[in-house]
């Protein structure tokens, strides 16, 4: 071509200084990897929390999105509208992200999007996920997290996508017989609540699945207390009504939002009689989707692996409370209550078998994940909604 070209100077001088040039502008060629764009993704529940920022993961790693979500715990601003966490995933990637809202028990409408997309593998994270409220109203949590993740898997397998990354928890460990907690912990003994309760049973029924059709590939995921927010301080967590987690309640005391922290417990037999979790940055939580993804899709996974996704460092209620206070400079009020029904005293784990297999490890410690709350909070104190 370019022999033809010297032959007329002035086609050879659009395409030396304007063709070639504008095509490594806008990335008509390159061998980028971030412009490989060999696999689709879906994300249920990619407008959540845990999901928005794997989904900011997944597009600056060369993944294809498709989010589905149906709005339950996210903010937008009509039916038809993209969620605003995606829209803001959007920006921090500068990449597109396909969106539709769609209930994971609606097999009509899941259908239609796997016959108008070519899927690849889905990342399940679509549940209700509070542990307090799931022991309050446990048939709904029944219907959505069990009923719907089995609709999710029927029409997946109907359509011939047999990969997957289950979004699954700490909880299917009951109350610890150990700690730290490894993967060899026995699950669905003495789970404390209806929310465990359900991410164990889907895991059993993936392992079912698993066993039934040597096709499908499985990662389940045990992680933690998810926390922190994306280092932009574009998205964060942003729960409907009243928080259910730690550190949106504390974000909230301390935009003032909130008069004050309940703390719930202080009798347990822990340093400082509060509880102790286990709290992993969701940025840190993103990148072990990312490494279970990349496992699962490796041609020697077969069947099912489960791995804990933590720092195997426990903090207790108080110790977070200080901890934030002292990265927001606000007094964080707080008072003293009973225990509530469904919690455990200590929970924190093991995550050698993640670093080993998936090469993951927690790199951000309490510091980065009450720094990035604090981020996103005081320039969201009203979250995704407009102010």
């Amino acid at each position: 071509m370019l022999s033809t070209l010297y032959k007329f100077p002035f086609a050879f001088a659009i395409v030396y200084y304007g063709v070639i040039p504008l095509g490594y502008l806008t990335k008509w060629w390159t061998t980028d990897d971030k412009m490989k764009g060999n696999s689709t993704i879906l994300v249920t529940g990619g407008a959540g929390y845990v999901g928005s920022h794997t989904v900011v993961e997944l597009l600056n790693n060369n993944y294809s999105v498709i989010a589905i979500d149906n709005l339950v715990n996210c903010y937008s601003n009509g039916q038809n509208e993209k969620p605003e966490s995606l829209k803001r995933v959007e920006k921090i990637t500068g990449e597109t992200v396909t969106f539709y809202n769609v209930d994971i028990r609606d097999r009509e409408a899941l259908d239609k999007i796997f016959k108008l997309h070519k899927i690849d593998s889905v990342i399940h994270f679509a549940a209700l996920k509070a542990v307090g409220e799931s022991v309050q109203i446990p048939l709904t949590y029944y219907q959505n997290n069990i009923a719907g993740s089995s609709t999710l898997f029927e029409v997946m397998a109907k359509n011939g996508v047999k990969s997957l990354v289950f979004s699954s928890s700490a909880t299917v460990y009951g109350n610890p017989q150990f700690l730290p907690i490894t993967e060899e912990h026995p699950t669905g003994q003495g789970c404390t609540n209806p929310y465990g309760k359900t991410k164990y049973f889907v895991e059993e029924i993936l392992k079912d699945v698993c066993a039934s059709d040597a096709d499908w590939k499985v990662v389940l995921l045990r992680y933690f207390n998810p926390v922190g927010a994306h280092e932009s301080g574009l998205i964060g967590e942003d729960p409907s009504g009243v928080p259910n987690n730690l550190m949106p309640y504390i974000s909230q005391v301390a935009v003032g939002r909130r008069e004050k922290l309940t703390v719930f417990g202080s009798d347990y037999r822990t340093p400082d009689g509060t509880g102790v979790r286990d709290y992993i940055h969701i940025s840190d939580l993103a990148v072990g989707h990312l490494k279970a993804l990349e496992k699962m899709l490796d041609p020697s996974f077969a069947s099912w692996k489960a791995y804990n996704l933590g720092t195997g460092r426990g903090y207790s209620v108080l110790e977070m409370v200080k901890a934030f206070a002292e990265a927001s400079g606000k007094q964080i009020k707080y008072e003293l209550a009973a225990r509530r029904e469904g919690d455990v005293a200590a929970c924190y784990a093991d995550a050698t078998l993640a670093k080993n297999e998936l090469n993951w490890t927690a790199t951000r410690d309490i510091k980065d994940m009450c720094k990035d709350t604090w981020k996103w909070q005081k320039t969201n104190p009203k979250g995704f909604q407009k102010s």
